[in-house]
């Protein structure tokens, strides 16, 4: 069986800081050799250099090797940071932590759980193509298991990340007489996620094996619970599992729904109900009373080029990437939701949602 999860959001007070989670560390919160997981956002371009991840990546796993944990033990921990803090949106982490066994609430009711697992390597012939989406299958299923969840309804949220194409991958491929999908090492960041989420749902059973003329292409392909996101820092897939299972106890719990499109609000209520909170019909914010612990969700520009039959200029801007102004636009709808800015908001959702949309989790304190 595996442990109850705490789970904490703190913000990020500069590039480097990462102050908040060693005063959860010293005010006995969680432990620094607990910490299984961390999700967050860095204030960076969100783009292929964007160096803010690695610096943030650094400044947490210098602070758990401060507080204690073992240096090869923190080297494991799946850190997903996501760049770009476009618009309100918020720097902050989400740091997951299990709990010592006796300390959580019992309770057979299902519960918060967290699995991980590495993918085999990803070489860059494999971005974007049928190899990518059987390892990263592959390691969602063991990652499933570490998280003692056998039925994929109970997985609630897959946070992945992925190697994207640079320069030099590129270059090396073709050393080796191997072609890759795109040389764009921009385009390869959406490509990378978006066949990422086809692994994810080959996994739990959404969709059937596609081609790899199915990726990027096929749009109704899609996971409800995918995650996605990619830089230059691994040549793995790095999976993190979020889901329920029963016996685990504790107190958070975590749900799921569907954003339409980039102004669906009730998308994201409905992630937060299915979590476990009951709310009225017409809720606002004052009404999740700080038991929403964050909401999770990716998003995409649209490939029609409209919200809702409205026209908008996103995909035609050669002045600002639409990467930006997606992520700014959601980004404000899902703080005006919460009344929180430090949300997670990612963009490049190829294959996560529908198209246009995307998926949202909502992690839940159930005390």
């Amino acid at each position: 069986m595996p442990s109850a999860i705490e789970v904490r959001k703190v913000p990020i007070h500069s590039v480097a800081d990462a102050s908040e989670l060693a005063k959860l560390i010293d005010d006995g919160v969680m432990t620094a050799d607990r910490v299984v997981a961390i999700i967050g956002k860095t204030e960076g371009n969100g783009g292929v250099n964007d160096y803010t991840r690695i610096i943030a990546d650094r400044a947490f796993r210098e602070v758990l090797v401060e507080k204690g944990a073992a240096a090869d033990k923190v080297k494991e921990v799946p850190i997903v940071w996501s760049g770009g803090t476009d618009g309100v949106i918020s720097p902050h982490a989400t740091i997951f932590a299990t709990v010592p066994e006796g300390d959580a609430e019992p309770t057979e009711e299902p519960r918060l759980t967290v699995g991980f697992a590495m993918s085999e390597q990803l070489a860059p012939e494999d971005i974007g193509r049928t190899p990518m989406i059987t390892k990263v299958a592959d390691a969602v299923k063991i990652a499933m298991e570490r998280a003692g969840i056998t039925d994929p309804a109970d997985v609630h949220y897959v946070q992945t990340k992925t190697p994207l194409l640079t320069i030099n991958t590129i270059r090396d491929a073709k050393s080796r007489g191997k072609t890759v999908w795109t040389e764009q090492t921009h385009e390869s960041m959406d490509l990378s996620n978006g066949c990422t989420a086809l692994g994810i749902a080959v996994a739990l059973g959404e969709i059937e094996m596609p081609t790899d003329a199915d990726v990027m292409e096929s749009r109704e392909l899609y996971s409800a619970v995918a995650s996605c996101s990619s830089g230059v820092e691994l040549d793995q897939a790095q999976v993190v599992v979020v889901g329920n299972a029963p016996g685990v106890g504790g107190r958070y719990r975590i749900g799921h729904s569907v954003m339409k499109d980039a102004l669906d609000q009730d998308g994201l209520w409905d992630a937060i109900r299915d979590a476990g909170l009951k709310l009225p019909e017409r809720p606002h914010h004052t009404d999740l009373d700080g038991k929403l612990v964050n909401l999770f969700l990716k998003c995409e520009a649209s490939q029609d080029g409209t919200v809702r039959g409205r026209r908008n200029a996103m995909l035609d801007d050669s002045d600002v990437h639409w990467h930006r102004q997606i992520k700014s636009c959601v980004g404000g709808v899902t703080a005006a939701v919460t009344g929180d800015p430090a949300v997670f908001v990612s963009v490049s959702a190829a294959h996560q949602g529908p198209e246009g949309g995307g998926p949202v989790a909502a992690i839940v304190d159930l005390g």
